[in-house]
Order: structure tokens, then C-alpha cells, then sequence
């Protein structure tokens, strides 16, 4: 039977040395798959999520013994994971100096090819009405519609205002919208 334990006795167990490898693993377990998730709707591909996914719990291994805990360690996952699929963003987009017009319709292709999305017609609309969005309305899109986040975390996360994140979510919506009309 799995143990689920709280952040707060994950921390310590990890802050402890004889414990600390256990105590990452159980955070991992935790917290992979919603991280995975939140990573792959923002760069799109699986083979790159993984690679991202990898980043962010090194740096959570390098860095938890640290975290001050005046946040919720989700949110604090979520921040990084966020932070890491951005600059994971902008290194392919240096790379092949394209302009963010560009590089979402590379996103697009890279969506299409994906084995690992549902082919659902309706599923596969919505995916490229969130990928013709701004890169910040499409993470808070993602955050709010698929995570189900609330504003507040979401603040926490992205370092914004509520109200700031409730108006990209409200344009958010609308261009998605739009673009059903569009592409009826």
C-alpha cells in the first residue's frame, strides 16, 4: 500500500540524510505526473517534456533544502517547472531565430506528429486554438482550464496580480472563442 505524506513531513524527511533519497522519491511520485502535464501543454512535445521534467527535479533536489516554506511546495514545483519550460521555449526559438508567430506553428506540427495525443478531432481544435495564444495567456490558460489552479496559486507561480491573471484568462477564453468560430 502507498504512503501518502504530507508536504510538510516530506521536507523533513528529506532535510534528514538517512532519509533524504526516500523522501525525494515519495516527492517525485507525488508529483511527477502533474508536473509532466503541466510542462507537456506548455512545450507540447512528450520527448521534450521528459527532457524539461528532468531539469526541474534536479533543481528541486539542489534547491529543496532551501525552500523556506512560505509557499506550498506544489506551487513552488509549478513555479519551476514553469520557469524551465519558458527557457526551454526561448533556447529553441534562439536556435532557430524565429519569431513566436513561428515558432507556435512549429508547436502546431509538433502537435499533429505527437503519438501520445488523442487524435479527438474537438481535442485536437482546442490544442491549436491554446497554441495560437501568447505564450503567458496560453500558461495561465493551461494552469486554470486543465489544472484546475486557483488564481491565487497561480499568483504565487507565475509572480502576478489575481486580477492581471483573471483578465489573460478572460482573453484567454475569448481568442479560443474566436478561433472555434473561425475554424468551424
Amino acid at each position: 500500500m502507498k504512503e501518502d505524506f504530507s508536504d510538510k513531513d516530506l521536507l523533513t524527511r528529506f532535510r534528514d540524510e538517512s532519509t533524504r533519497n526516500l523522501a525525494f522519491s515519495q516527492l517525485i511520485e507525488k508529483y511527477q505526473k502533474r508536473i509532466y502535464w503541466h510542462i507537456r501543454r506548455i512545450v507540447i512535445d512528450h520527448d521534450d517534456a521528459d527532457d524539461v521534467i528532468q531539469e526541474v527535479f534536479i533543481k528541486v533536489w539542489k534547491n529543496l533544502d532551501n525552500f523556506r516554506e512560505d509557499a506550498q511546495l506544489y506551487t513552488w514545483l509549478y513555479r519551476i517547472a514553469t520557469n524551465e519550460s519558458i527557457t526551454f521555449l526561448n533556447r529553441q526559438k534562439m536556435r532557430a531565430s524565429e519569431s513566436f508567430e513561428d515558432h507556435a506553428g512549429y508547436l502546431v506540427d509538433k502537435l499533429t506528429d505527437s503519438m501520445y495525443v488523442d487524435g479527438n478531432h474537438i481535442q485536437m481544435k482546442l490544442q491549436r486554438a491554446i497554441l495560437t495564444l501568447p505564450e503567458k495567456q496560453r500558461i495561465v490558460f493551461n494552469m486554470k482550464y486543465f489544472d484546475e489552479m486557483k488564481y491565487e496559486d497561480m499568483s504565487e507561480v507565475l509572480d502576478t496580480s489575481v486580477g492581471a491573471l483573471k483578465a489573460s484568462y478572460h482573453h484567454a477564453v475569448k481568442k479560443i472563442e474566436e478561433y472555434f468560430k473561425q475554424n468551424e
